[in-house]
């Protein structure tokens, strides 16, 4: 069961892409996945701009991130080469939560593309949010042909404390009619102006070159 998500959005524009790479493939990833309680890593880039990168792993929950083993290789016990391509990564978003809904499920093994939608919401309207995003909105996207999975959080710590990523058997899925169908309603009219700090990321899944 997946009840935890780590999420971590940057900016490596200013990277050499050859070692950003390789930092993440060769040793950030599998140095995490050893972590017990870490159950899959996987990597995106952004659809539109290819310097953005999001990598998301499923937890078994979000206390797998104070563990010792995590903890061992995480902060200031990060590696060398962690701390040395630091200077050229731009850290855009890194996001702990616990999964809402469906409230265990892992990542989609075969999907293709990903959305990220991060936000806020004013506390007088957060029970009407999440009965919106429970009873229609995440059923409502989920049924749309080429959604693989839609799963949302709530995290502390982070600029925004709800997160739902959305799988995709193709990127064009999230900009299709249908998807604009479900997405727009009068419930989701109505919470529309009280969202805060959001931010989205539409990304394809990353293959290592060669």
């Amino acid at each position: 069961m997946a009840k935890g998500i780590l999420l971590a959005a940057m900016d490596f524009s200013a990277a050499p892409e050859d070692e950003f790479h390789d930092w993440y493939d060769l040793e950030h990833v599998p140095e995490r996945l050893r972590v017990p309680g870490f159950l899959n890593g996987e990597r995106w880039i952004g659809t539109t701009n290819p310097k953005i990168s999001v990598a998301t792993y499923d937890l078994d929950d979000v206390g797998v991130l104070q563990s010792p083993p995590y903890r061992a290789i995480a902060g200031e016990n990060s590696s060398p080469w962690t701390k040395r391509t630091a200077r050229f990564r731009k850290s855009l978003m890194r996001y702990e939560g616990e999964q809402l809904f469906p409230g265990d499920r892992t990542a989609p093994a075969e999907a293709a593309a990903l959305l990220v939608i991060a936000m806020n919401i004013a506390a007088e309207h957060e029970s009407d949010f999440n009965e919106w995003y429970n009873k229609e909105h995440i059923p409502a996207l989920s049924a749309v042909l080429g959604t693989l999975r839609a799963r949302r959080y709530r995290g502390t710590g982070a600029a925004q404390r709800y997160v739902a990523l959305y799988h995709f058997a193709s990127p064009e899925v999230p900009s299709s009619a249908e998807w604009r169908k479900a997405a727009d309603t009068p419930w989701t009219h109505r919470l529309r102006p009280h969202f805060g700090d959001m931010i989205r990321f539409a990304c394809r899944r990353y293959r290592r070159a060669g």
